[in-house]
């Protein structure tokens, strides 16, 4: 969980520039909705938020309900309880409600040793929770190795769909063999790998998206 000495460095930051609470510019029932949407996306109950922000069970359903707007103080703790900085909790800065990535815009990486490459299709949004990347094995490829540890936090959840070809997941110790079209979901903070099963190129779309904390 992030610390609240470091959001208190957030804090002084926006005073000090915007001379003005930022939570003002946001009715309080916009405040509300982003809070609870974020609290259920991480399976967060009101009391596990209250523990993790040190704000009242009572005060954090006001503010869902848009009953009340959070001062400053009491945002930067809500945004520390759900792992983000207070400008990601309020959105400040995001550039609107649409994000577009244009394909020349794609990060890309891979293995070439390993006959991996793959391209990150969604944009690196502060406080975006999924992450949505292509992926494309040459014959006999792997996106790892069975002793690789495992690439993502805690909670994690992965949805993996087969465009093409044939693969296998091999996620802690067990293997699933694919065919084109299929779809599987697994815990991604486990040890996990893609092998190429066919006999060309596959490809599959992975779908990364952050769980709840289990420390």
């Amino acid at each position: 969980m992030i610390a609240y000495n470091g959001m208190a460095t957030e804090l002084t930051a926006a005073r000090g520039a915007a001379r003005s609470d930022p939570t003002d510019a946001l009715s309080p029932a916009t405040v509300g909705a982003r809070v609870k949407a974020l609290r259920e996306a991480i399976g967060l109950s009101l009391r596990d938020l209250a523990a993790r922000s040190g704000v009242s069970a009572p005060m954090l359903s006001q503010v869902e309900r848009g009953e009340t707007s959070p001062t400053l103080s009491i945002a930067v703790r809500i945004a520390a309880g759900l792992d983000l900085r207070l400008s990601q909790l309020l959105r400040l800065d995001e550039g609107g409600a649409v994000t577009v990535v244009r394909a020349s815009q794609r990060r890309r990486g891979g293995n070439g040793r390993r006959g991996h490459r793959f391209e990150v299709l969604t944009a690196a949004q502060p406080g975006q929770r999924a992450e949505l990347s292509r992926h494309t094995l040459a014959l006999g490829g792997t996106t790892g190795a069975a002793d690789d540890p495992p690439m993502h936090e805690p909670g994690s959840r992965e949805t993996a769909l087969v465009e093409h070809g044939a693969v296998a997941l091999v996620c802690d110790g067990h293997r699933y063999e694919l065919q084109e079209g299929d779809c599987v979901t697994f815990d991604a903070d486990l040890p996990h790998h893609f092998e190429n099963l066919g006999e060309g190129e596959a490809a599959f779309l992975a779908v990364v998206s952050v769980g709840l904390r289990r420390s």
